[in-house]
């Protein structure tokens, strides 16, 4: 008896239909993913939008201060060296008087830091 061997087709006829439906899955996957993708531009597009915004109005809202601060700094030294010459000119005109303050006033100091 002889035995005649026949090629085994439904294998590869398996193997062929297993990598088509690989292939499918994938493009399958990959057109969800675009899909999904597409859907999401639009919202992230939205919230970075909202971001930039939001550091803009930060960004200004510190500009604005430091400005201000600017401002309040030149006023606290005009201030500051106007009482400066005020205090001058009072200890010119009023030596023996500013003597007298300042003794009384190391003497309160002195009082008060040695209580504690």
């Amino acid at each position: 008896m002889e035995t005649v061997s026949k090629p085994m087709t439904g294998t590869n006829d398996m193997t062929g239909t297993m990598a088509k439906s690989v292939d499918q899955a994938t493009s399958t996957a990959h057109r969800a993913i675009d899909k999904a993708t597409d859907a999401a531009r639009p919202a992230v597009d939205r919230v970075a939008a909202s971001a930039h915004q939001m550091v803009d109005k930060l960004a200004d809202a510190a500009n604005t201060a430091a400005d201000k601060l600017d401002q309040r700094t030149v006023q606290l030294r005009d201030v500051q060296s106007r009482l400066t010459d005020q205090c001058r000119d009072y200890v010119r005109e009023n030596p023996l008087t500013s003597l007298g303050i300042a003794v009384a006033a190391g003497f309160v100091l002195s009082k008060l830091l040695s209580s504690r």
